[in-house]
């Protein structure tokens, strides 16, 4: 598969995974690694870079490249606390940026995402936004120096697939840098879907860590999405209005 570029770095999987809900360290550790994933996402707000975390104890730094998120956010102001403090302790300068007030559907307020996304590119870092799909928003944000757009499927944690589909399409073709599906994906079908629209990767958490075998379902989403990335790159026929025989009609009794 070709490899992903995001910031000048080079990224082979197009699988993105969140490290929360899993029933320990442990399996979170196993689902990680079957899964193929070089970036994996931490929430700031459950974990502590300054003193042991069970979390990112069980995460190889040197293997993943850690993605701290803003999650629990409620406006800019706080999200640019988080990814600042974030930095501080960690040196990461790369944020997942996640600014949602809405407490029911955990919906990212797209002024405040657009407001703290700007004043995050100016103090240099690496910022890959998780937003509605909006294909304006999504302009907006590759305007001010965003790294990646991260359009929602469906609301996070709902496992209800590709609701978006058809504005992650307009998001698609009309991006700049890399699109990646964020939030809602339940079924590895859901993850190939959005690869075969032509998103660049996908971030699956919920749909992995609460599955009855998560490591099982980890390896499943690492094959749906290189299935769907080298269904891409063989160059797949156009669809047909009529049927066309694969094999020859004439000819058997001549």
């Amino acid at each position: 598969m070709k490899p992903l570029i995001i910031a000048g770095k080079e990224i082979k999987s197009r699988l993105f995974i969140g490290t929360g809900k899993f029933p320990s360290p442990k399996v979170m550790a196993e689902a990680l690694e079957v899964s193929g994933a070089e970036i994996v996402t931490v929430a700031l707000r459950r974990v502590s870079f300054n003193s042991p975390d069970p979390t990112l104890s069980a995460i190889d730094f040197d293997k993943y490249i850690v993605l701290p998120n803003t999650s629990g956010a409620k406006d800019a102001e706080e999200a640019v606390r988080l990814a600042r403090l974030a930095r501080a302790a960690s040196g990461i300068n790369w944020v997942k940026l996640e600014v949602t007030p809405d407490p029911v559907y955990l919906l990212p307020d797209p002024f405040e995402t657009l407001k703290a996304a700007e004043m995050l590119v100016k103090e240099g870092f690496v910022v890959l936004p998780y937003m509605h799909a909006d294909p304006v928003l999504a302009k907006r944000l590759e305007d001010v120096g965003c790294a990646t757009v991260m359009p929602l499927a469906a609301p996070i944690g709902s496992a209800r697939g590709l609701k978006t589909e058809e504005f992650i399409r307009i998001i698609v073709e009309q991006a700049n840098v890399p699109v990646v599906v964020d939030a809602g994906l339940g079924l590895p079908s859901h993850a190939a879907r959005a690869i075969e629209l032509g998103a660049d990767a996908v971030l699956v958490n919920t749909a992995i860590a609460l599955a009855e075998d998560p490591v099982k379902m980890a390896r499943a989403f690492k094959l749906a999405v290189e299935s769907a990335v080298l269904g891409i790159e063989a160059g797949p026929i156009e669809e047909q209005e009529k049927a066309s025989a694969s094999s020859p009609l004439t000819g058997f009794l001549d």
